[in-house]
């Protein structure tokens, strides 16, 4: 009886032994860090979203005040917009565009490690880097894309004062920058699947694009949730291409809602509006992603 008693509480009580002391003393610095520049200034944001504060006057409490008139606020519906439209016109290539590269990379031939570090090298970079670089490449009068478009007789195109083109010209700069990081993913979920499957469908008869889709997919349905997830998140926090190659022009064609809500908070000093953008923000990421993994792993299992 006394043994059970002492095992017991050596498992109640097993965070107190040496060891763990020890641990813990070693992941205290970044405990500490996580505490205080990330679980803090959180539950900090939620609690300003409920005060009119600019900063510079103090902080008077309006309630839900700041979500009624974020709900009235026409800047916030296209800033929703144009965020939405970046997500769908950047995901979908770069899923796709992730998935084919993956799959030539994925073949054996001469200098292939060497040609799988090319497109992930760009990934390397700082996005102010990658938009600095591109906001060169897409000038109007002097860029190299409109460059070599004159030398082959094709028009010159306005890609970051026009528009209908500023969106997509940031889309095809992020795809450029972050497709790297999904044929990685892709690679590796490839090199998962046992090579006896597409041995056996191709004896039984089956072509190559039989395999891809009753083997290649279903077998990268894993890979496929994760980076369809990361993806959208990641497209719905857009904001170094944005605020770097167009800061949100030409007219707030490109103004995002990450890109809202800093000319709220910094621009303007409406800090508690900015909180209450950037909330509104989170549980439309959370609802999407909380969706995608409902709908994903509801058809694996089926």
């Amino acid at each position: 009886m006394v043994e059970v008693t002492s095992v017991r509480t050596k498992k109640k009580f097993g965070w107190l032994e040496h060891d763990n002391i020890i641990g813990y003393i070693f992941l205290s610095p970044f405990l500490l860090f996580l505490f205080f520049f990330m679980i803090l200034p959180i539950f900090q944001g939620l609690y300003m979203s409920f005060f009119d504060w600019s900063a510079l006057t103090p902080p008077v409490f309006v309630g839900w005040g700041n979500f009624q008139t974020m709900f009235q606020d026409d800047v916030f519906w296209s800033s929703l917009w144009h965020t939405i439209y970046f997500v769908i016109i950047s995901t979908l290539p770069l899923v796709a565009l992730g998935l084919a590269i993956a799959l030539v990379l994925n073949k054996s031939f001469r200098g292939r490690f060497l040609v799988r570090g090319m497109f992930f090298f760009p990934y390397l970079l700082t996005v102010s880097v990658i938009a600095t670089i591109w906001r060169w490449l897409l000038q109007d009068h002097f860029g190299l894309i409109n460059y070599y478009l004159g030398k082959i007789g094709l028009p010159q195109l306005n890609w970051l004062t026009e528009p209908n083109l500023a969106m997509v010209s940031i889309a095809l700069a992020t795809i450029w920058w972050t497709v790297g990081f999904n044929v990685i993913i892709f690679l590796a979920g490839l090199q998962e699947i046992p090579e006896q499957l597409y041995e056996a469908a191709k004896i039984d008869g089956a072509n190559s694009f039989q395999s891809f889709c009753h083997i290649t997919i279903p077998q990268l349905r894993p890979s496929m949730i994760f980076v369809l997830i990361t993806q959208i998140i990641a497209s719905f926090q857009v904001f170094g291409q944005v605020n770097v190659m167009t800061a949100g022009g030409p007219f707030g064609s490109t103004r995002t809602m990450v890109q809202y809500i800093y000319e709220a908070g910094f621009k303007y000093l409406k800090m508690g509006y900015a909180s209450a953008l950037a909330y509104i923000l989170f549980a439309i990421m959370f609802i999407c992603t909380i969706l995608q993994w409902k709908l994903l792993t509801t058809e694996n299992d089926e």
